[in-house]
């Protein structure tokens, strides 16, 4: 039986260009895609795939708030995060939220065919080319681990910081996370207190810097 592979990957271009090359595997199927982490929380419940190919800079959810929602909710399903970030906590909060797998954007296709057929059996998959980058993490905890925004922001005040940082308005936020606008600034005045910022422009480099969203979005 094939291999069930769900993209998620705000860029049509590496979507396309994964599902075509995937598509050669003979125990490989693409069994659907989507831009953004909401969207592939939803589809994944319809379609169940064995395997989801992550990004981690997408818009509505991040990645690896993404990764958290469906490995808890659906531990049968395995993540593997490929994405152009490869610093140490990236990889680190990419595992810490349940991922099977990590590979840099970079790679060789090679080397992805083998991550899904090593997450498959059932192991974890780590590229070599960012081994270091994870060995270090548990020899070391480094103050700028410590500072992230998934130990300083809730799972909340993340979800309002990106949504704000994408350009959404108070109302478009709660319409999302269906919450009252009230609320919405509730968690906008906490997140600026925690982090000591005080306007959006700061606050958008913030959420880039940590991997929440991107610049392109």
């Amino acid at each position: 039986m094939a291999i069930k592979i769900f993209l998620s990957d705000d860029h049509a271009i590496v979507r396309d260009g994964l599902r075509r090359s995937l598509q050669q595997e003979e125990d490989m199927e693409v069994i659907g895609q989507a831009k953004d982490g909401l969207t592939t929380i939803q589809m994944v419940r319809d379609l169940n795939p064995d395997i989801i190919l992550m990004d981690i800079s997408m818009p509505d959810i991040n990645g690896m708030d993404t990764c958290r929602e469906i490995t808890r909710d659906f531990p049968n399903i395995k993540v593997i995060g490929l994405s152009m970030h490869s610093a140490k906590k990236f990889v680190s909060e990419m595992f810490k939220a349940g991922a099977a797998g990590y590979l840099p954007k970079n790679c060789e296709y090679d080397e992805l065919s083998t991550a899904i057929r090593t997450v498959m059996s059932g192991k974890t998959y780590l590229s070599p080319a960012i081994t270091d980058v994870l060995v270090d993490n548990f020899v070391r905890t480094s103050p700028e681990e410590n500072n992230s925004v998934f130990y300083t922001l809730t799972k909340r005040e993340r979800q309002v910081l990106q949504l704000m940082a994408e350009g959404k308005t108070t109302k478009q936020i709660g319409q999302s996370l269906h919450i009252s606008p009230k609320t919405v600034e509730a968690h906008r005045l906490r997140v600026m207190e925690k982090l000591n910022i005080n306007n959006v422009a700061q606050l958008t480099k913030y959420a880039i810097q940590e991997g929440l969203t991107s610049v392109e979005i």
